[in-house]
């Protein structure tokens, strides 16, 4: 039975996120798809459950929580086993400082709404649209590659998944739809593999759950 609900769109990467760390913890949950092409997360149903209206949305133990990164908070802990944050201090900030180069920096300028209004009220075309996507993946990826090189291991922390992965995969995922040039990224590349070849990361992948 499933122990928890999640209202998610299969491209989006907050949602993508959410489902790796879902998978990760081993939370058995039932997904409710939010179509945001068809404006599903601005209907009158969803709006009362999300004021946001935006997705993911992770119904469970009674509530309701919205953001990936305080969702993945919540399960880590409310289920700790198995951890995606050290418990070391300094380690901790390490990882959820990588993660938040892409939360933080990457992420808000290349997601749906900000594509729409590049191209709906600012005239983008769409090399313009893509230019945009390569320059600000490529700067955060710039960024991650010289911090977690120095640490990573398999994955970009030691040799286990942490919410620095979880936060990369999917943008990786964008990466290449976008055709940004990868090679100047060995750490992310490798660790990417590394994810790819793990079954949580592979149950979350936008392919699997794709309508």
């Amino acid at each position: 039975m499933a122990e928890a609900v999640l209202y998610d769109y299969w491209r989006s990467s907050a949602s993508y996120r959410v489902r790796i760390a879902l998978a990760l913890k081993g939370v058995a949950y039932q997904r409710v798809p939010v179509d945001l092409l068809a404006s599903g997360q601005k209907t009158e149903d969803y709006l009362a459950r999300n004021p946001q209206g935006r997705v993911p949305m992770l119904e469970i133990d009674g509530h309701r929580i919205v953001q990936s990164l305080a969702i993945c908070n919540y399960l880590e802990f409310t289920r700790p086993e198995p951890h995606i944050v050290p418990a070391d201090h300094a380690d901790r900030a390490h990882v959820l400082g990588l993660a938040m180069i892409v939360g933080s920096d990457i992420h808000p300028l290349n997601n749906l709404r900000v594509l729409k209004h590049l191209t709906r009220e600012l005239g983008a075309d769409e090399e313009a649209k893509n230019a945009w996507m390569r320059r600000w993946i490529g700067e955060g990826f710039a960024a991650i590659e010289a911090l977690a090189a120095p640490r990573s291991g398999r994955f970009l922390f030691g040799d286990s998944p942490t919410l620095a992965d979880i936060f990369l995969v999917p943008q990786m995922y964008n990466a290449r739809r976008f055709e940004v040039p990868l090679d100047g990224f060995p750490t992310l590349l490798r660790a990417d593999e590394e994810a790819s070849r793990h079954p949580a990361f592979a149950a979350a992948h936008p392919d699997r759950v794709a309508p």
